[in-house]
């Protein structure tokens, strides 16, 4: 029964298609998929600073998505939902030590650019080595550019906690990266 979606479906609000979705409507979770999917994958490249690998962490995301779907307590969520979803897999993806350079990224030829990219890996397993909340709230703020409100809405903790996750991820950062810095 997958096909396109009607010209309904298509206008229908995020919370129908989510409920719709939720029951197993392969239609109305692509019409969701299609409408958030490029603003989501700007997300996960401006958080992960991996442009190459978005595609792959979207098609994560949407997977996550599928099979948590009939979870979801506020379907009028959703949007917010699939953010922290690409969120967490973006996060996932950074915490993994990179064990060599990606294929498709030039080899730096000046000494710049590679002091830039050691200092990347060094940052990148440096994350892996904080706690999760610190991480995340490090990302979105310093990559992610978000506000210290965004952040607490985002991660539905108080913005007095993400001031201090934010002050002790900073300074774990800088003693953890030692000569990279």
């Amino acid at each position: 029964m997958p096909g396109r979606p009607s010209r309904a479906l298509e206008l229908a609000d995020d919370a129908l298609l989510a409920d719709r979705a939720a029951d197993g409507d392969e239609r109305a979770f692509a019409v969701l998929l299609r409408r958030h999917g490029p603003v989501l994958r700007a997300y996960i490249t401006r958080l992960t600073r991996r442009p190459s690998e978005s595609d792959d962490v979207l098609q994560e995301v949407a997977l996550a998505a599928w099979q948590a779907l009939p979870k979801l307590e506020n379907p009028a969520l959703v949007k917010a939902w699939l953010f922290r979803i690409a969120e967490r897999q973006a996060f996932a993806l950074l915490r993994k030590q990179p064990q060599h350079a990606e294929l498709d990224d030039e080899v730096p030829a000046e000494h710049d650019e590679e002091a830039r990219w050691d200092a990347r890996r060094a940052l990148q397993a440096a994350l892996t080595r904080i706690p999760e909340q610190q991480a995340q709230v490090w990302v979105l703020r310093e990559m992610g550019g978000l506000s210290y409100s965004e952040i607490a809405e985002r991660l539905a903790i108080p913005e007095s906690t993400v001031r201090g996750a934010l002050a002790q991820a900073r300074k774990k950062l800088l003693d953890s990266m030692g000569d990279a810095r």
